[in-house]
């Protein structure tokens, strides 16, 4: 099937061109999406909910134009990896209570951020069967071979390695700086299915008793709910090699001809006051340090669309501040029964423009357009009434009586008390607007809790 006309242009960045190109997809009544999800043996950092708030737009963008039931999202589960078999072992837990206590903890932060969930989220150990199946094909048509237990794809026998990160293979192997293993017929393969010792988790199965290497268990799973070809697949820039670049080997070569995914979509990386974040430097936390820090998801999340997806995101506590005034300001404004504003879509579909959507939304406010407003911010996950809660009326209802208070005083003519009334609101980062609307706005910094034990 192609596009019909009646569907807006997309044009997204696809790394496998190196282009921002239309998107036209297999099937405009199926468009397909997958992201590489979490391995589950931790809280996710602030950089790993990047991927899955550009997603989650991608997708509500894509149900606005295709359909509410056009679109499958699947994002995946990794809950068989060598650092979980690293934190059973510390720890003394069981694998599966620690993967299923960290799939909730990712659940609770993505859904605080206002994602969405996908359609789909398989967990790798529940595609075993499919996984051997896809390297029995590829031991059988000469992809692959067994050596001392192992699986290994072999990396020379598909033309196409390299295209989607851009390398040779020689700068592939000068770069790489691991001690190859003997039983490797070339440097750069990789492994499919490994061996488990006895307190490692295992399946026995035809291809030996073992577990599957990471890139595999993407290649099942997407093809066991997409199928071999599919619209696009994503994750962070981090991923493209050699993550992304083994998965799409291994998938052209099970499926010759089938393509994998058509376009590649990745986000570029996280800084936190413009230095990578790193635990040495002290600038390392999750998205839950941040939540407990009382920073709401939907300001977090308001920060990550400010940047493009393509470029660097510096997190700075400035831009939090700034995105909590603005979100307080718009939430003032915002009606029922608006439609999306064109422009915003415009630049939605402009390579998830989300900086210049943005603009839209502060042209919408400042000229009081509350539906179009909220009906707009909706598309990117803003201003709905299941994110709003940290706005709260009981704040509103504190400075609505300390501002009577203040009013009361200057009846009087007590104006010290005045005057101290107002230095208590400033110094909570409330901007007092005598004489306009309601007389007092959030501004940046707002901190209700400095308002406790004012009256």
């Amino acid at each position: 099937m192609t596009r019909t006309d009646s569907i807006p242009t997309l044009r997204l960045r696809n790394s496998l061109t190196r282009r921002v190109e239309d998107f036209v997809p297999i099937d405009p009544s199926n468009v397909r999406l997958y992201l590489c999800g979490p391995t589950v043996y931790d809280r996710a950092h602030l950089g790993n909910a990047r991927n899955v708030i550009l997603f989650d737009l991608l997708t509500r963008l894509l149900r606005h134009d295709y359909g509410a039931d056009a679109v499958t999202y699947v994002r995946n589960v990794t809950d068989v990896e060598d650092k979980i078999n690293e934190r059973a072992a510390e720890t003394g837990r069981e694998i599966r209570d620690i993967t299923d206590e960290t799939l909730g903890w990712f659940h609770d932060d993505m859904g605080a951020l206002g994602n969405l969930p996908p359609d789909h989220e398989p967990r790798a150990t529940d595609y075993i069967g499919e996984m051997v199946e896809m390297i029995e094909g590829l031991i059988a048509s000469g992809h692959a071979y067994a050596a001392e237990g192992h699986v290994l794809f072999s990396v020379g026998s598909y033309e196409g390695y390299g295209k989607l990160s851009g390398r040779s293979l020689d700068d592939m192997i000068a770069g790489a700086r691991v001690e190859v293993a003997p039983y490797k017929r070339d440097p750069m393969d990789f492994v499919l299915w490994k061996p488990s010792a006895d307190d490692e988790p295992g399946w026995e199965t035809s291809i030996g008793y073992g577990r599957p290497g990471w890139h595999i268990e993407c290649s099942a799973m997407s093809k066991a709910l997409l199928g071999p070809s599919f619209d696009i697949h994503g994750g962070g820039n981090d991923l493209m090699f050699p993550h992304h670049e083994n998965e799409r080997a291994q998938s052209c070569c099970a499926d010759p001809g089938a393509g994998f995914a058509r376009v590649w979509l990745h986000n570029e990386m996280l800084l936190v006051e413009g230095k990578k974040m790193s635990k040495s430097l002290g600038n390392f936390f999750t998205v839950r340090d941040l939540l407990d820090k009382g920073v709401p998801g939907e300001v977090i999340r308001f920060v990550f669309l400010s940047t493009h997806y393509s470029k660097p995101m510096d997190w700075t506590d400035a831009k939090a501040r700034e995105a909590e005034a603005t979100l307080r300001k718009w939430r003032a404004l915002t009606e029922e029964g608006g439609t999306p504003d064109e422009a915003a879509l415009a630049h939605l579909r402009d390579d998830l423009n989300t900086p210049g959507a943005i603009a839209e939304l502060h042209r919408l406010a400042k000229s009081g357009e509350g539906a179009t407003l909220a009906a707009t911010a909706a598309v990117l996950g803003l201003l709905g009434d299941d994110m709003g809660a940290w706005v709260g009326g009981g704040d509103d209802a504190t400075v609505e009586a300390i501002l009577a208070a203040r009013l009361a005083a200057r009846a009087d003519r007590d104006w010290a008390r005045a005057d101290a009334l107002r230095d208590a609101l400033v110094a909570a980062g409330v901007v007092v607007t005598d004489g306009k609307g309601k007389g007092w706005e959030a501004g940046p910094g707002f901190d209700p809790a400095k308002l406790e034990g004012v009256l």
